[in-house]
């Protein structure tokens, strides 16, 4: 059912950049070099939420996909 409504449409290297950007942007909250920052952390929500699950909304809006083309065979 989830996977029906969503698909991955992601790489998987770009879904561990995507964690990996997420999971930066969240430190900002705690350890950020400029006070004010910590607001700028919680935008790292979003890169690790759709890094988690392999899907991005905005690509599904526009029918691209990063996600490798799996050959079927006739």
């Amino acid at each position: 059912m989830l996977s029906n409504l969503l698909k991955t449409n992601e790489h998987p290297i770009e879904r561990v950049i995507r964690v990996v950007l997420g999971l930066g942007l969240l430190t900002l909250l705690g350890v950020g070099p400029v006070p004010g920052w910590g607001l700028v952390g919680l935008i790292g929500f979003v890169p690790l939420a759709t890094g988690a699950l392999g899907t991005c909304p905005i690509y599904t809006l526009f029918g691209f996909s990063t996600c490798p083309v799996k050959m079927t065979e006739a």
